[in-house]
């Protein structure tokens, strides 16, 4: 029986352009038992909606399973290799280009202290702290 979608899901068209980029599972080892998809369905599930792994629903994927690989997709880079495919196709999608040239920071956006930057310490202030 097909569980009903949560907003989280990735689409068939998504899942289209992110299957290719999830790793294989590692040769001569135990077949894989759950669906990427799924799986891939429960991490988006807790990063979208900001809950704990255990408060997944029972009709996704083991928290466990979930929290195993998107640990492991971490520490190979895969997040980071995913965002870097599938930038360039949304901004081409949005009409814009798809390699951005500049990028501009204004004060507005990046926040800081109060009182500012802390100031380096020099040979006369550096026995005080």
């Amino acid at each position: 029986m097909a569980r009903k979608p949560y907003p989280s899901d990735v689409t068939d068209k998504q899942w289209a352009e992110l299957e290719p980029l999830i790793p294989p599972p590692r040769p001569g080892g135990r077949p894989r038992e759950q669906d990427m998809r799924e799986v891939f369905n429960g991490i988006l599930y807790v990063l979208r909606g900001g809950c704990a792994w255990s408060q997944m629903p029972h009709d996704l994927p083991n928290p466990k399973t979930c929290w195993h690989y998107f640990n492991h997709f971490s520490k190979q880079g895969l997040w980071q290799k995913i965002a870097a495919a599938l930038y360039p196709a949304a901004r081409a999608r949005a009409g814009r280009d798809p390699r951005p040239s500049e990028a501009m920071i204004d004060a507005q956006s990046v926040k800081t202290t109060k009182k500012g930057a802390r100031t380096a310490a020099s040979a006369t202030t550096r026995g005080r702290r």
